[in-house]
């Protein structure tokens, strides 16, 4: 089934009006985290219980810690469950599998229980239906584990252990809005037709649910410098990243970027893009661009007066200085800039062109185009379209965008 939808852009904003304290919750709609062993129950739908136990316990699973956690999981729903209730809302659950627009138009907050993948879920299917609103559905996240995860688009881990008292607070409007920017993908072509998406959380053969937007043909500037006649914005907003890349992480990306629409086309040999957000941040960006202190000692060691009295002091403090770089590569959720970090660039011959391209940069946008034979743009991991020799994206943020989200403390 393939839904299109025109993206209507409030005049002025008109949720900013939307505050705390005239916020009325009514209506919650618990989105479930899909466990491990939910997660081997659909993969072996023909197994009863104890078949699927001895399945997994003769490829060497640890079946009673995949139990444990899978009851965590769910005795924490249904605390929070009984906190919303308590306070004279209405539930309705909804797994991965049933999360829909009509459902989650339904709710007054949609509320991701598990971890960041359970929220980044819930984001990026809320992303049509926050396009189209006059108003945007808040999303507030609880960590059902956090001993085992860190859950940073979560309420603070506090709230783990006392659930009922953020739900309390939300209620009684005791918090604060954050708008967390997120990547809008708009594909440029001749003819504004979109190949079709792949949901990568789907782990049964039901199709997803295709979802487009009307073709937009470009202004003459934009038709002519990027050599495209139409333009179709992707329905799916990243709230993390959006990572484009040869589908066999073994095969070398081939792109082309230019960076805040200049004229520089710049070239790269690489494992992939990464474009991220503030909120993005704290994961894959981190994850690719951090140093350990054994990077910063073997720095140190590499320098001509490695001996000095100096140089020493400072090998006596690497993970600190470590720290404090990796600490750097952090910007705000609500920050309105994106930064591209290219993975594994090459840097021989001719490569990269020019020789002054950075590896890393904050931009208010990126266009890319693809030199790729099986590659794909991924959004937060999870939404994959096809993206080979040819395709081209601009990537950017627009404050309509936002993610609107509760953040206590």
């Amino acid at each position: 089934m393939i839904l299109s939808a025109k993206r209507i852009v409030p005049e002025g904003l008109k949720y900013a009006k939307f505050t705390p304290a005239n916020f009325k919750l009514k209506r919650a709609l618990v989105v479930t985290k899909l466990s491990r062993y939910e997660f081997e129950q659909l993969r072996h739908p023909g197994l009863s219980k104890e078949q699927l136990e001895q399945k997994l316990r003769d490829r060497g699973t640890d079946v009673e810690m995949v139990l444990y956690l899978h009851n965590l999981h769910k005795d924490f729903e249904r605390r929070i469950v009984q906190s919303f209730q308590d306070v004279g809302c209405e539930v309705k659950l909804s797994s991965r599998s049933s999360l829909s627009k009509d459902v989650m138009s339904w709710a007054d907050v949609i509320v991701p229980v598990g971890g960041d993948g359970t929220f980044l879920l819930s984001a990026g299917r809320a992303s049509p239906l926050f396009a189209l609103s006059q108003q945007k559905t808040p999303i507030v996240g609880f960590n059902s584990d956090p001993l085992h995860s860190e859950g940073r688009l979560m309420l603070p881990k506090h709230y783990s252990d006392n659930p009922a008292d953020a739900v309390a607070r939300i209620k009684s409007g005791d918090f604060k809005w954050m708008h967390r920017s997120r990547v809008r993908t708009t594909l440029l072509g001749s003819n504004g037709k979109i190949p079709e998406s792949t949901d990568l959380f789907r782990h049964t053969e039901v199709k997803m649910e295709q979802v487009t937007t009307d073709p937009e043909m470009l202004d003459n500037h934009m038709a002519t410098k990027y050599k495209a006649k139409m333009k179709r914005i992707l329905p799916y907003l990243a709230l993390n990243e959006v990572f484009i890349g040869e589908h066999i992480s073994s095969r070398v990306s081939h792109l082309q970027l230019v960076l805040n629409h200049q004229d520089v086309v710049n070239k790269t040999k690489c494992s992939g893009l990464c474009v991220s957000t503030g909120t993005g941040s704290t994961s894959w960006h981190t994850s690719i661009n951090r140093i350990t202190s054994r990077d910063v000692d073997d720095l140190l060691q590499s320098l001509p007066n490695s001996n000095s009295a100096d140089v020493l002091r400072l090998r006596e403090n690497t993970q600190e200085i470590a720290h404090r770089y990796n600490q750097g590569l952090l910007f705000a959720p609500d920050d309105p800039r994106l930064c591209y970090s290219i993975r594994e660039q090459i840097c021989v011959g001719v490569w990269p062109s020019p020789k002054t391209f950075k590896k890393r940069d904050f931009v208010q946008n990126v266009f890319v185009k693809s030199h790729c034979i099986d590659a794909n743009l991924v959004i937060d991991g999870s939404i994959s379209y096809p993206f080979n020799d040819g395709a081209k994206a601009l990537l950017e943020v627009h404050p309509e965008d936002a993610l609107l989200t509760i953040a206590l403390d």
